[in-house]
């Protein structure tokens, strides 16, 4: 088993990725079903809790059936960490994450999410505050560094164990590459192997089979994987990897009737937590990333971005499977989707 201060997760825990935009408690309910061990909220604003802000407070939201799951938080103030990490408190998550790995350029110009990496003393004092300010767990996501010349994550994670971090997640990218280029996991692995380090080292970063998941345990010895563009469209990669790691097979592909049913869920979820209007809306970007393979599908796709009652639109859901009743999806692996241009903070 694999341990977060208290938290007790299964021996090689898969973790889901806290994305905005796409993170939400429907997405999260769909992952949870398919075997998500841990999840964590989109990321929320310091500075947006303290102002009271609408959409940072809803972001807070979590579930009895969610849990462990975890609130990421992010800021470049240490005073408004500090007051935020309260607030999170209130609504008593199981553990408090913080974000100083997001590439988005409105985000690190505010000196937060990634653009933290260029101020490695900073990131400590505000790790630090967050720490003292709450009970609850801390953990913290990152990346290697902030360009190929600053890949500092051996001294970041030492330096933010010795504060009380309780775990650390790190994607084997530079904030310069966003989301190009390949995931190196080797630094991940110096990390995870530095006999100083003792709180569980996750790696993330281009994990989209099950056999890739199982290939990185073995060759890099990370704690476990946290998985974030490949589950977008495809939840079932949480318990493809669960089986070929305990079983050394392969599933078979989700069958049309699951991918109807579980894009169906979504969409109540989605309705129920946000409200008719917004939900539908929001709802649209996922029916491609679910139904993706599916030969002739634009025709379908049209009439479903476009109609505002559930309803409706799950009728042309019930269509589509009477329509392509026993076509047979083939294994590829998932296309991971580019995350910045498609799910911008």
């Amino acid at each position: 088993m694999v341990k977060i201060d208290q938290i007790t997760l299964p021996d090689f825990p898969l973790l889901l990725a806290p994305m905005e935009d796409v993170s939400d408690p429907p997405f999260r309910a769909v992952c949870k079903d398919n075997g998500a061990d841990l999840m964590y909220t989109e990321f929320i604003s310091s500075e947006g809790l303290i102002r009271d802000a609408i959409k940072s407070r809803q972001k807070l939201d979590i579930f009895e059936y969610e849990r462990p799951v975890g609130i990421q938080i992010f800021g470049g103030d240490e005073e408004a960490m500090s007051l935020s990490a309260k607030i999170v408190e209130t609504v008593n998550p199981d553990l408090l994450d913080i974000n100083f790995g997001c590439p988005v350029k409105k985000v690190v110009t505010k000196g937060a999410g990634a653009g933290v990496l260029k101020d490695i003393d900073l990131m400590v004092r505000l790790t630090d505050a967050v720490v003292k300010s709450t009970k609850l767990p801390v953990t913290v996501k990152t990346r290697l560094g902030w360009d190929e010349g600053s890949k500092n994550i051996e001294e970041v994670a030492e330096r933010l164990q010795d504060v009380g971090i309780k775990a650390l997640a790190i994607h084997g990218r530079t904030r310069s590459q966003m989301y190009k280029g390949e995931a190196d996991w080797s630094l991940i692995a110096k990390v995870k192997n530095n006999p100083r380090m003792h709180i569980p080292i996750f790696g993330n970063g281009d994990i989209d089979s099950a056999q890739k998941a199982l290939e990185y345990k073995n060759k890099y010895g990370v704690d476990g994987v946290m998985i974030g563009r490949a589950a977008i469209g495809y939840p079932w990669i949480f318990r493809e990897i669960k089986h070929y790691t305990a079983t050394g097979e392969t599933l078979a592909a989700p069958t049309l009737t699951e991918r109807i049913e579980v894009c169906k869920k979504h969409l109540r979820k989605s309705v129920e937590w946000k409200g008719p209007k917004v939900g539908i809306f929001e709802m649209r970007r996922h029916y491609t990333n679910y139904l993706k393979g599916l030969p002739g599908i634009k025709d379908f796709r049209a009439r479903l971005v476009t109609l505002m009652e559930p309803a409706e639109i799950e009728s042309v859901l019930d269509e589509m499977a009477q329509y392509y009743e026993g076509y047979a999806f083939e294994r590829t692996s998932i296309e991971l989707i580019n995350y910045h241009e498609k799910c911008p903070v």
